[in-house]
């Protein structure tokens, strides 16, 4: 309704416009769907939401559509519209991911019209063409990226191991996101199931983003972030950009390769072989010696024939009922400056930190395009700070 005139919408125009994006899921577009009608600046502010321009509210039905396949084209030019789950049905809908997805795209074509120092990625694509064995592609990767074995296992902490895992990937131009309420510019509040990242491609900075501390995570989130992190890694050298889940209190077979080849990276046959894995208390024992979650040890031991499918299954059964019982830690809150530079990744932050030093962006640039104006000019040094 415009200044108490009714002006008509087609229905179906209004809906493929919005299914299609992240206004899908405000109350105002469904409570339109039910009352058959909305008043116009409502249609303005789910129209800025959806970055639609409301215009096309108007327009025959072909356009619409035609407006939505080219969306869903560039949106698809980073991420595969398929979800490469292990152990899990569970599907990512992009919408759910949208904003997060086009900022990350933004932020590689901006670090590459600006850094010359980029090179081709030799991560991308070095497992394309699988090796003879599993061992034998998980070797190559940990020789491409610089990591070892030992550089995983001596971390104080899993969180540590992460940062070695990260540290590593962002070595070789991978850029590595993480999840940060209201440090990106959309939370994950409406993902269902078992999101844990997604891979974003590009031919020398692909990005990776994990999620990481789902509401439904049914396991410790330190260590699930660096099998992740690893699984992610591994797509990447696969070519395969696309959001994953994973449900680790599961046993299921329906893994594919990647799954062993991670396995092969975080915990080796040889030394998992070598570790007591009778009870419960030895998994456990396993996973701090190898920075994985327990879920983790009991599938690949599963795998490896060396405890029964009916043994995995009621360890991750005990684990999953002991986590559940857990008091729920408060999330700690970071400053603006840490939130910023973890959720943009510390190398991102680092070069156009440089560009910016070279005088090929302004400030103002700088805190809009990089910060997504979480900060302001006179914060650079502060920021500079948390980033070094």
């Amino acid at each position: 309704m415009l200044n108490g005139t009714r002006i008509p919408i087609d229905e179906a125009v209004f809906t493929v416009l919005l299914e299609n994006s992240v206004a899908a899921n405000y109350s105002d577009y469904k409570n339109a769907l039910e009352s058959s009608s909305i008043t116009f600046d409502s249609l303005v502010a789910l129209a800025r939401t959806g970055d639609i321009p409301y215009v096309l509210f108007f327009a025959p039905l072909p356009v619409a559509e035609a407006q939505v396949r080219s969306k869903t084209d560039k949106l698809l030019a980073g991420v595969t519209k398929e979800t490469f789950a292990v152990n899990s049905r569970d599907r990512v809908h992009l919408r759910d991911i949208e904003l997060i997805v086009k900022d990350l795209m933004r932020k590689q074509e901006l670090l590459k019209r600006n850094d010359s120092t980029l090179t081709r990625n030799r991560i991308v694509g070095l497992l394309s063409r699988p090796g003879r064995t599993i061992e034998e592609d998980a070797a190559a990767l940990m020789e491409a990226l610089g990591l070892s074995h030992d550089s995983i296992r001596v971390a104080r902490s899993k969180a540590d191991a992460l940062e070695v895992v990260t540290a590593r990937l962002e070595a070789n131009q991978v850029l590595v996101s993480r999840s940060v309420p209201n440090a990106m510019p959309q939370n994950l509040t409406k993902v269902k199931g078992n999101f844990s990242g997604m891979a974003i491609r590009d031919a020398k900075v692909p990005y990776i983003f994990l999620a990481g501390g789902n509401r439904g995570d049914s396991e410790e989130p330190a260590g699930r972030m660096v099998f992740t992190l690893v699984l992610m890694a591994v797509l990447v050298a696969q070519k395969k950009f696309m959001p994953v889940t994973y449900d680790g209190s599961s046993a299921g077979t329906d893994v594919g390769p990647e799954y062993d080849i991670v396995g092969a990276i975080l915990m080796p046959a040889k030394t998992l072989r070598g570790l007591p894995l009778g009870m419960l208390d030895d998994v456990k024992a396993a996973a701090e010696v190898l920075k994985v979650t327990p879920s983790a040890i009991a599938v690949r031991a599963m795998r490896l024939g060396m405890i029964s499918p009916a043994a995995a299954d009621a360890h991750l059964q005990e684990l999953g009922r002991e986590f559940s019982q857990r008091p729920r830690s408060q999330t700690r809150t970071l400053g603006t400056m840490k939130a910023v530079r973890r959720y943009n990744g510390r190398e991102f932050s680092r070069r156009m930190l440089d560009v910016l030093d070279a005088g090929r962006i302004s400030r103002g640039e700088f805190c809009r395009v990089v910060c997504l104006r979480r900060i302001r000019p006179h914060q650079i040094n502060a920021f500079r700070e948390a980033v070094l």
